[in-house]
């Protein structure tokens, strides 16, 4: 059954979108914030005074408005509060720590070896890497409004729960449940498809775009969908999962049990595959090391390296036959080739990619796609989660008196 959106949730909604336009066009005024958002100029100038009240604004000034009264301009209140995003990815921890403008201040990484994946060693990376960004930034524990944590494969946002993350064999896994014994302050769960597809709406290439698919290239590969101007999540915010759709027949075995995964071509160690099955004694391919072989393999393109472009360019092929699916099916505005392989791997990639999306797309909606990387200099995963926080921070605006000790909160409200 469809979920019943209470008033509760529509007004978090809409507290959130205020929040998210002010961050995007700071300073503005209230009668630009409802042109904006399609809010009525009342119910914006009370979201307004809620976030004022609540340190997450501030007001800068008039403006002239054409010989009318002068409008009040309201700004972002960069000190009012720090958000945390933590990108779990299969071989990296990364966590960065945010103003409320979510401008980044802080940043720490760690390392995670190969087989290094049991949930007590992911959630010891992280809680160190959490204490280190809150050390660097020199913020007091009661700033920090949440952490927003990102791990791979399908999540239950609600119960924090990772349910399946295919590249580790998890299942189940209670990973909220187990970073609260090491971390004090609010959690929410999601995965990078959404969070990278957040971080380009709000700061992105699919920033004012209505429909784009954010394309994410790591160790796994996923679609985050941005339908409508909003994240779409799907009915048990599984959405995405294109990595796991079949692009050959009988092809690769992928860790989901299926075979011919397009995340088992263009995925880091499809692509490394794709090198060894080319050239198996090939200098470029550190067998143990993902971010070697595709770092070797730019420097490879770079220097035109015949082995290099090759596979480069097959891995395109794949990739443009299982971005041609998206742009049939979805009829987006904007393709964004995310995540660290996309941007290790450049402009070579994107115009073969291109290339390779225009052989099998259909004319019409290939016509109205335009297919670019991310312009994101930061990573976008923890971005992206850090916004969860924000939101999380938002929904409990009016669940705790603001003097209260945060607790931790699991969900979210619909985006």
């Amino acid at each position: 059954m469809p979920v019943k959106r209470t008033s509760r949730d529509i007004r978090t909604a809409n507290r959130y979108e205020v929040l998210r336009q002010i961050i995007a066009r700071s300073p503005t005024s209230r009668q630009e914030l409802a042109a904006a958002t399609g809010l009525s100029l009342a119910t914006v100038a009370t979201l307004v005074g809620e976030l004022l009240d609540l340190g997450m604004l501030t007001e800068v000034g008039f403006e002239d408005s054409a010989g009318g009264r002068p409008r009040g301009l309201v700004a972002v209140n960069a000190s009012g509060g720090a958000l945390i995003g933590v990108d779990i990815a299969e071989t990296y921890v990364r966590v960065e720590l945010f103003d409320l403008a979510l401008d980044m201040l802080a940043r720490a990484d760690e390392d995670m070896r190969p087989g290094e994946n049991r949930p007590e060693q992911v959630v010891a990376h992280v809680a160190a890497a959490v204490g280190s960004v809150v050390t660097q930034a020199g913020v007091e524990g009661a700033r920090v409004l949440g952490v927003g944590v990102s791990v791979p494969g399908q999540v239950d946002r609600d119960r924090g729960v990772s349910e399946y993350a295919p590249n580790w064999d998890w299942h189940d896994v209670p990973l909220l449940d187990l970073l609260s014994e090491h971390i004090a302050y609010p959690l929410y769960l999601d995965n990078p498809l959404r969070a990278c597809a957040v971080a380009e709406l709000w700061f992105g290439a699919a920033r004012g775009r209505g429909d784009a698919v954010v394309v994410n290239l790591g160790t796994g590969v996923g679609a985050g969908l941005a339908l409508g101007g909003g994240l779409h999540r799907g009915v048990s915010n599984s959405a995405g999962e294109w990595g796991h759709t079949t692009l050959v027949l009988d092809g690769r075995l992928c860790h989901c049990g299926n075979h011919g995964c397009v995340e088992t071509y263009v995925g880091a160690p499809g692509i490394m595959l794709n090198l060894r099955e080319l050239s198996p004694q090939s200098p470029l391919l550190h067998p143990e090391d993902q971010t070697a072989t595709i770092d070797a393999l730019a420097r490879g393109v770079a220097a035109q390296d015949p082995v290099a472009l090759k596979v480069v360019r097959d891995t395109a092929r794949y990739l443009g036959a299982g971005i041609a699916d998206l742009v049939n099916l979805l009829n987006p505005e904007m393709v964004v080739l995310s995540s660290w392989v996309a941007a290790t791997l450049g402009e070579p990639l994107l115009n073969e990619v291109r290339e390779a999306v225009a052989r099998h797309a259909l004319k019409r909606p290939l016509t109205a796609t335009e297919i670019v990387l991310s312009p994101i200099p930061t990573d976008p995963v923890c971005l992206g989660a850090a916004t969860f926080a924000l939101e999380g921070a938002l929904q409990s605006v009016s669940q705790r008196p603001r003097s209260a000790t945060p607790t931790r909160s699991r969900t979210a409200p619909p985006s």
